[in-house]
């Protein structure tokens, strides 16, 4: 377990020091308070953050290092703007000497890691990958299937039949993509031997035919009226599989981008195939360090990973844009049904009423997000739309702690793990002090990501908070909550056993048309909301942050890069 250490550049470090960091050491309670109301941590006192909603007060004990803020006063605002401005303005910050100023530059948490879409788990891989290969079939808005370079007619309920467009895709190798392509693509996702994530999704797939170049069909085990939009993975070269090409680190693709150059991990060159517009992803793991660049000019585009009070201060700054748009992307409290404090429903329903989501996105979020109450947003075609939202209610958070045996003289104690990442530990102590409110003892856990996926993944827990992204299909409730899904089966890592979520989930896969599955998947959706395996929390809103230069960049609401098909610059780069 690590204590909250930000581990940056000295410039990033100078700007902490200017926000008033959070605390690096271990605190008793009592020198916790002396410091949150010197730091001025809760403006106008620890009262005022209370009747603001985020429930801070003194009498909380914090087990981690972390002071809850609301949005920054006016002054630390610009104090911290001033001081991004002057680190930037003083070259504080190492310039890449390879710089393409022709080249638009986007600077990303995470680097992309597998560039084969068959094999890529991590979502910065699967979002490069959209860019450098074509699929068969898209998802629109509300998550139904659409035609990508192919249409389709369902001859019966389990056999399919594909046509490419007449407008032939070609790979980057200018070799055109064929119908052999497609059936090799999916022939090696069903083998054993290459261990795809898409495999399980994929396994009703009983027989692949190529009916000429352009015509292919699929054979099915069972009927499955979503089965088009599972064959969105893009499509590889038929060829290459045959001869064990490395496609992870050395990508043929037929999509809009192919890849130029690959130096080193955390730097990938693409290019625009239809006019070699140059986009280089950056890995630049701290935000301010992200944003500094982005005011010096070495950085073109961010997109997400962004506290909200950098957000406040970028839009105050006539040298770039901040765009944003609604998200679909799910955040979530998780809990372990197989405790027995977590696994009683009073407790789980406890933490709901106790939890003030309104206040933590206001203040917290500055606005950056909508309330949630189902994994699937209420857009979705099989999104529910009449579920109604737990109250923020601490009375009845109280009563239902005392009818589950707990009181003053008895509270109820909880671990709670969490990544290291600086806000997720702020938001980590805003929920332990709306819990402490009602009487939960909340100790938080962080670790390095890796450490803390492991352990959720191993179902070593009580409760956590974590977020689906691109999340569109609702095969997602077989996989997150069907008992069929336990770890390493599924991603039921909560332990949820419910034999009627079993059978609305089997029941809407026998059904023959979407329209028919609807009315299973909102029976469900409203049974998880009144058993709670998740505490719904937010849509978190895609944000996007870019020099004044840019133009036609397009946010995505599940956070793909999309929107570098349309991007370009307005005029000649200039020296910031």
């Amino acid at each position: 377990m690590t204590l909250l250490s930000l581990d940056a550049v000295e410039a990033s470090t100078l700007i902490r020091s200017i926000r008033h960091s959070e605390a690096e050491q271990p605190l008793h309670s009592n020198t916790l308070q002396r410091r949150a109301a010197s730091r001025g941590a809760c403006p106008g006192g620890v009262a005022a953050c209370t009747r603001r909603g985020l429930g801070v007060r003194s009498a909380v004990k914090f087990t981690q290092t972390v002071v809850p803020r609301e949005k920054p006063s006016t002054n630390a605002s610009r104090i911290m703007l001033a001081a991004l401005a002057l680190l930037a303005g003083l070259g504080l910050i190492a310039c890449d000497a390879g710089r393409d100023d022709r080249a638009i530059v986007l600077a990303v948490v995470q680097a992309p890691a597998n560039l084969d879409p068959r094999l890529a788990t991590d979502a910065t891989s699967e979002r490069v990958n959209r860019l450098l290969y074509a699929r068969l079939v898209e998802l629109d808005e509300a998550g139904r299937p659409a035609p990508g370079i192919a249409r389709w007619q369902r001859l019966s309920p389990r056999h399919y039949r594909f046509e490419l467009s007449a407008e032939r895709k070609r790979f980057t190798d200018d070799q055109p993509l064929t119908a052999q392509d497609v059936a090799a693509t999916y022939r090696s996702i069903l083998d054993d031997g290459i261990a795809s994530p898409h495999r399980a999704t994929l396994a009703l797939i009983e027989r692949i035919e190529v009916l000429d170049a352009r015509r292919i069909a699929f054979h099915l085990s069972r009927a499955d009226p979503l089965f088009p939009a599972y064959l969105s993975v893009g499509i590889v070269p038929a060829r290459l599989i045959a001869a064990g090409h490395p496609l992870q680190r050395s990508p043929v693709g037929s999509g809009p981008f192919r890849v130029r150059d690959w130096p080193r991990p955390g730097r990938l060159v693409l290019e625009r195939r239809s006019d070699q517009q140059r986009v280089t992803l950056v890995r630049v793991k701290d935000p301010n360090v992200r944003v500094m660049k982005l005011l010096r000019g070495e950085v073109d585009l961010l997109q997400n990973d962004l506290p909200p009070e950098l957000v406040g201060l970028l839009r105050q700054r006539d040298a770039v844009r901040v765009i944003e748009a609604p998200g679909v992307n799910f955040s979530y409290l998780g809990f372990n049904l197989a405790d027995p404090v977590t696994g009683d429903l009073r407790v789980r329903r406890a933490i709901a009423h106790a939890i003030d989501r309104r206040a933590i996105l206001r203040w917290l979020f500055n606005d950056q997000g909508r309330l949630a109450e189902a994994l699937l947003p209420p857009e979705h075609w099989a999104g529910a739309i009449d579920l109604q939202p737990y109250a923020h209610d601490p009375r009845q958070a109280r009563q239902l702690l005392r009818e589950a045996g707990f009181a003053a003289e008895q509270p109820l104690r909880l671990s709670y793990k969490t990544s290291s990442d600086p806000f997720r530990l702020r938001l980590a102590s805003v929920l332990q002090a709306q819990l402490a409110e009602v009487g939960i003892d909340l100790a938080i856990q962080s670790y390095d990501w890796g450490t803390f996926f492991g352990d959720i993944k191993a179902g070593r827990f009580q409760l956590y908070g974590l977020t689906w992204v691109g999340v569109r299909l609702p095969d997602i409730f077989r996989y997150a909550f069907h008992s069929a899904s336990l770890p390493p089966n599924g991603a039921n890592r909560g332990r949820y056993l419910n034999p009627l979520a079993d059978r609305l989930i089997e029941a809407a896969r026998r059904e023959g048309e979407l329209a028919d599955q609807v009315q299973h998947y909102r029976q469900l959706q409203a049974l998880l909301h009144v058993e709670l395996p998740y505490v719904p929390l937010w849509y978190e809103d895609q944000i996007a942050v870019m020099r004044a230069d840019l133009a036609g960049y397009r946010l995505a609401s599940d956070g793909n890069y999309d929107g570098l098909l349309s991007v370009e610059r307005l005029a000649e780069r200039r020296a910031p």
